[in-house]
């Protein structure tokens, strides 16, 4: 189930958020719960950060933004994660479902979203729901731990 984020979320949002597996794909690097409060205050200050539930707990979340002016008919999809300890449950395909059949029905045409090179899991799950590689950008994700450079991947999806 689809609901805006709370601040009471915080913690099971963090422990999401902050888990070996899925840190590494998100914007940044793994802090303390004290520093990461003003980062889930941007989130929830969005309201577009959504959490989804499955038998009362967070499995993972969203922010699905939507641009202004000439591009409104654009979201961007990001921050997204799902629990580990609910990978291949289906639950990414619940949650992006649901986020994409809300997006479609508020008129937009198109949501893009960006993904690490070397996120396979993610850019095969992506792919599988219609998203396309519409380029690449060099060189532009670091990662503290690591000496390289990663590449970023712009994916969209166009709704009929």
């Amino acid at each position: 189930m689809r609901r805006l984020a709370t601040p009471e979320d915080i913690e099971a949002v963090f422990a999401i958020y902050s888990h070996d597996e899925v840190v590494p794909f998100l914007t940044y690097e793994p802090m303390p719960l004290e520093d990461f409060r003003p980062v889930y205050q941007q989130l929830l200050d969005s309201r577009c950060f959504w959490v989804w539930e499955v038998d009362g707990e967070i499995a993972g979340f969203y922010k699905a933004t939507r641009y202004p002016g000439r591009v409104s008919h654009v979201v961007q999809l990001g921050t997204l994660a799902v629990d580990p300890r609910r990978h291949g449950q289906g639950v990414a395909l619940h949650m992006v479902g649901d986020a994409l059949d809300k997006i479609r029905a508020e008129g937009t045409h198109r949501i893009e979203l960006m993904a690490e090179a070397d996120n396979e899991r993610g850019l095969r799950f992506y792919r599988k729901l219609g998203f396309v590689e519409e380029g690449r950008l060099r060189d532009f994700y670091k990662r503290a731990d690591q000496a390289h450079y990663v590449d970023e991947i712009v994916m969209g999806l166009l709704l009929a």
